[in-house]
């Protein structure tokens, strides 16, 4: 089996060779990176270090300068952790470490004084593991838009920014995260080992999960308080566009490690899905007109800053603080993208208390008991009022028209 991954590594990287750069499209790299044969991409594997030679031939391909701490490569140890509730660790080379990570990193020299971050991770969760929501037996998790697709809109956005005539008041290093998955070791290791001046780093933008943007066009972006020009630059440019604006600089994903440096971030997301970290986030269901769609919103905002000064960073709250505890579920899936009033219901989990009592993917929930739901938070604030066993009687909107349901904890 491993011969058989090195060969077809090798067919897909004498092709990048034979294409004409700008021939290779998005869509080709995601379906190159979601391929069976890398396993999933998990970090310390063999499937992660043979995405990460493709990788760095694409960036070869796109005539980045080599800037990682062996070429394009920047490699680090780590420790697995084989307790589900706890994160692998980083430690240090030569130590009792299991496995390696690989971070890709290349490098646009414009003789500037800034520089831009640009990143995306390329690790999944190889046959799915802990991280995994697939209940079957292991399967690879090919992790088409999480996160193949914001590595291609990545390698996009190097394209346009390498060739002629292109913004070059700022130089930009641009990076494929490993072990984003397992606690954001790549992103982390990074930022305490950079290849650049980080004192030097204008801001950093982060593509994760940017495959499925939806007929509405929302896209979220996070960050957006952690420099005040920002929100201007945002809606200045988002054309057709819905934003859902998150003020938060922590998240889930490797903005969070810049931001925690006091660089400001900003990092886009079209959205959760029912395929989400399983064995379905394949190739073929991502929206590549989209994907388009998002890389010209980005390289719009790239161009917009370009004629600035080092921005200004600005701390903000941490949303995540905010959550409220709660000790009952109502198993759905929330569109996280959805502008309106309410809570609106992206996926329903079988035998939870919403598909018990009907509920369905697109009603929105706008009241439950006595109390009043207008956006996300207030849901969970209302759902950390129940207990369990414990009815209440939920309004929903569906189709415009307002739903009684009750509802069993």
């Amino acid at each position: 089996m491993r011969a058989f991954i090195i060969v077809f590594v090798l067919v897909i990287v004498c092709s990048c060779q034979e294409i004409k750069n700008n021939e290779i499209t998005m869509k080709d790299d995601v379906f190159a990176l979601a391929n069976d044969n890398f396993e999933g991409r998990e970090i310390g594997t063999l499937g992660e270090r043979l995405a990460a030679e493709y990788l760095v031939q694409r960036f070869k391909d796109l005539k980045l300068l080599p800037k990682g701490t062996e070429g394009y490569y920047q490699s680090f140890s780590f420790k697995p952790s084989s307790n589900p509730h706890e994160q692998a660790e980083i430690v240090e080379m030569g130590k009792d470490s299991l496995a390696k990570g690989l971070n890709i990193v290349g490098y646009i020299d414009n003789k500037a004084e800034n520089t831009v971050v640009i990143g995306a991770h390329y690790d999944h969760l190889g046959f799915g593991g802990d991280g995994s929501l697939y209940r079957g037996e292991d399967s690879i998790h090919n992790g088409a838009d999480d996160n193949a697709s914001g590595v291609a809109v990545l390698l996009n956005l190097a394209k346009r920014l390498n060739a002629p005539d292109q913004p070059s008041n700022n130089n930009y290093l641009l990076i494929a995260f490993s072990g984003e998955e397992t606690g954001l070791l790549g992103s982390n290791y990074y930022v305490k080992n950079p290849t650049v001046d980080t004192k030097k780093v204008t801001y950093m933008l982060n593509m994760d999960m940017v495959g499925r943007l939806n007929e509405e066009k929302t896209v979220a972006v996070h960050g957006v308080g952690t420099s005040p020009i920002f929100k201007q630059v945002l809606f200045a440019n988002k054309d057709s566009l819905t934003i859902a604006e998150h003020e938060s600089g922590i998240g889930p994903s490797d903005h969070t490690s810049f931001y925690l440096a006091d660089i400001p971030v900003l990092h886009f997301f079209t959205g959760q899905h029912i395929d989400y970290h399983k064995p379905s986030d394949d190739a073929e269901l991502i929206n590549y007109e989209g994907m388009q769609i998002i890389s010209d919103y980005i390289y719009n905002i790239i161009s917009d800053l370009d004629g600035n000064e080092k921005l200004a960073f600005r701390k903000t709250k941490n949303e995540s603080e905010t959550v409220p505890d709660f000790k009952v579920t109502l198993g759905v899936v929330p569109d996280y993208l959805f502008t309106g009033k309410g809570m609106r219901i992206d996926g329903v989990s079988e035998d939870k208390p919403a598909q018990i009592a009907g509920l369905q993917k697109g009603d929105i929930v706008v009241k439950m008991g006595e109390h009043e739901v207008t956006d996300m938070m207030s849901y969970m604030k209302s759902l950390s009022m129940f207990e369990k066993g414990q009815a209440a009687k939920v309004t929903i909107d569906r189709g415009g028209e307002l739903m009684v349901v009750d509802v069993v904890f």
